[in-house]
């Protein structure tokens, strides 16, 4: 939907010149607009998806519970919220998760001293008598995955090299302008229960941003490269996510349980001296001489 006021044809350089500085005053809003997606798109209602993304990981049935526990005080999330002046991971990642059907989200977060509130109001006798917020109704979480940003890089750098030259530095201006976005992320799926560590998977995403083509260009072929052109940092971020999550979903799906003899968490298999493990035990233990 386009809205402008006061525009009138313009006709010469100067009338031109005016129709611009006017169009600035012009809203173009566009709902959906393939060009504001990230790797994240579309929708999910509790196993069904609305538009999600075709390279999204999927399961035919969920494998658990999961919460997504999100570190605030790691300074990778200072930085992502400060200085990149981006939000939570939260809410992207629980959308790939509910869309792939491998695990049904558990809130967790910010939104539980909601579902608290609730249930103290019930108990102060402040809600309807079939309000019915007793207690034993929530979900344990079987699973939490945790996010974490191990490199993200705003500007790579342009690709100038030895191209300033060529095409009288028209096109050494080009690439110039050219800016590598790139970011590397890490999750990690933790049982609850036992508080190991079951999968982790790095993810990883690269952009090219064509910040000056479309000046130099005049902005008709920078019209055509969709998310290429002033792409923002979250996007990529968003996009190392879903591929930090495609292979989690790989993992789990070939899944295989680690086995320590004699049980997890009784001491392991390598001894210490002084220890009361049992590896220490058998370590400690008069070797037989051989005859």
């Amino acid at each position: 939907m386009t809205t402008c006021h006061g525009l009138s044809k313009p006709a010469g350089k100067l009338a031109l010149l005016a129709a611009l500085v006017a169009l600035s005053g012009c809203a173009n809003m566009q709902m959906g607009s393939e060009e504001a997606k990230t790797a994240a798109t579309g929708s999910a209602g509790g196993a069904n998806t609305q538009n999600a993304n075709s390279k999204l990981e999927k399961c035919e049935a969920p494998l658990g519970t999961m919460a997504v526990v999100e570190d605030t005080s790691a300074p990778w999330y200072g930085i992502l919220t400060g200085q990149m002046k981006l939000g939570s991971t939260v809410p992207v990642l629980k959308l790939l998760i509910q869309q792939s059907n491998c695990f049904v989200v558990v809130e967790r977060g910010r939104a539980m001293n909601n579902l608290m509130q609730e249930r103290a109001l019930q108990q102060s006798g402040e809600l309807r008598n079939k309000s019915n917020f007793g207690k034993g109704q929530m979900a344990a979480a079987d699973y939490s995955i945790s996010p974490s940003i191990t490199f993200s890089n705003n500007n790579a750098g342009g690709m100038t090299g030895g191209l300033g030259g060529i095409g009288g530095g028209v096109l050494g201006a080009v690439i110039g302008s050219v800016n590598v976005k790139e970011a590397s992320t890490m999750l990690t799926l933790i049982d609850n229960r036992s508080s190991v560590q079951l999968a982790a998977a790095e993810g990883s995403a690269r952009n090219m941003d064509f910040g000056g083509m479309g000046a130099l260009l005049g902005g008709g072929m920078a019209g055509g490269l969709g998310g290429y052109t002033n792409t923002a940092e979250g996007k990529v971020i968003v996009a190392a996510f879903t591929d930090a999550y495609n292979n989690v979903v790989k993992a789990v799906k070939n899944y295989k349980a680690q086995e320590v003899k004699g049980g997890l968490g009784t001491g392991g298999q390598l001894g210490v001296q002084g220890s009361e493990s049992s590896a220490s035990a058998r370590s400690a233990a008069p070797r037989k001489k051989r005859k």
